[in-house]
């Protein structure tokens, strides 16, 4: 029952920190990280990150990036298809080249400096969003670009994260790479069966059983089915689950699924993971390298800011609506954090790092905001 008292400390904390985090007008999983460190062996040493909070952890990455697909709106990304892309292409490529050249410089190696750029090549928008919809540019050509490049970065970024895990991390590196990488295609060939068929058949089918919450029931077995799956393949479970999420979008249960798993995943599964972050931090180290922390937070800014807005001015935006783009793409939140985590469990981060770099997705969470504001009113 220990487990038990914890995964409840767990819960109101996250809520009381959650609730103080948005008055102060920063994103709800700031507070939750934070709670996260109080409470660990950085600060507090209350809760440590046992087995049991690991699966608990682990099964909350998978029904947050279920729900992150769920919502990807892959209609927006069609209209805007041309200036979504090139914001998105161009947004990932600056912060992979950009953050491989000072990892290079401070000594991390090809596939420690390479993640470096996976990391901040994320973008979560969810923060932009309620800035956007503050000032009705929602549904304007920016909002909706920012969007749809949010979607497109999005999936490079799980990809780019199977690929590195499975390629670079620990237990990866099959002795037979054809092979693997042969599984791994025929898995993203089964993604495109499941997508387009597969999941609208399963849950009409689901829809006819007589019991309560079926079809979300159903949703949550392709879930977890694709992230298993795509796990013992050596990829990331993580894009099983947000191609699970992406399936599902696109049948008429959206709506309602997305109810219902969000229920389940921010009321229990989804406070732990955020907490298990937390409980990773040490901060022997951040004094010394807080010089460190200032150089990857400005590089984590100014690469999305001027890569999206770039990537949005090619597309014959004015100079101001592309600022905007690029303000909006800066938040890396949630995206960026699990991909660190997932990293520093597959040995592709250097955990004296670790912290460091957790400090930096955070910094650069709480400025977006605050830059896409400032961008919109001028």
């Amino acid at each position: 029952m220990a487990f038990v008292g914890q995964i409840a400390l767990i819960l109101i904390a996250t809520l009381l920190a959650a609730a103080i985090s948005q008055r102060l007008g920063m994103p709800a999983v700031i507070g939750q990280l934070i709670a996260g460190v109080i409470l660990g062996p950085g600060i507090l040493g209350i809760l440590q990150n046992t087995e049991l909070m690991h699966a608990g952890a682990e099964i909350g990455v998978v029904i947050l990036m279920f729900i992150a697909g769920i919502e990807s709106d892959l209609d927006l990304l069609k209209k805007y298809f041309k200036p979504a892309m090139s914001v998105a292409a161009i947004g990932v490529l600056f912060p992979m080249v950009i953050f491989y050249i000072y990892g290079q410089m401070m000594g991390q190696g090809f596939e420690r400096s390479i993640f470096w750029g996976v990391i901040f090549a994320a973008t979560s928008v969810s923060i932009s969003v309620e800035v956007l919809r503050e000032f009705k540019k929602l549904n304007t050509k920016e909002g909706a670009t920012i969007l749809g490049a949010a979607v497109v970065d999005d999936i490079i970024a799980v990809i780019l994260l199977s690929i590195f895990v499975s390629s670079f991390g620990v237990g990866g590196g099959s002795s037979n790479l054809v092979v693997a990488t042969l599984y791994q295609l025929m898995y993203f060939l089964g993604v495109i069966v499941v997508v387009k068929w597969g999941a609208p058949i399963i849950l009409r089918l689901a829809e006819r059983l007589p019991v309560h919450g079926s079809v979300a029931i159903t949703s949550l077995v392709i879930c977890l089915t694709m992230a298993w799956s795509a796990d013992a393949l050596g990829l990331s479970s993580v894009v099983g689950a947000f191609f699970a999420g992406v399936a599902v979008s696109q049948t008429k249960f959206q709506s309602e699924v997305s109810s219902s798993v969000s229920s389940v995943g921010y009321t229990f599964f989804i406070p732990i993971f955020f907490v298990s972050i937390g409980l990773d931090m040490e901060f022997s180290n951040v004094i010394k390298n807080l010089g460190f922390i200032v150089i990857m937070t400005i590089l984590a800014i100014a690469t999305k800011l001027f890569g999206g807005a770039l990537g949005a001015w090619i597309t014959k935006m004015n100079w101001h609506s592309a600022l905007i783009v690029g303000s909006g793409m800066v938040s890396r939140g949630e995206m960026a954090l699990i991909i660190a985590q997932i990293g520093l469990s597959a040995n592709l981060m250097a955990k004296n790092l670790y912290s460091e770099i957790i400090i930096v997705i955070v910094l650069s969470t709480i400025v977006a905001p605050m830059l896409l504001k400032k961008t919109m009113k001028v």
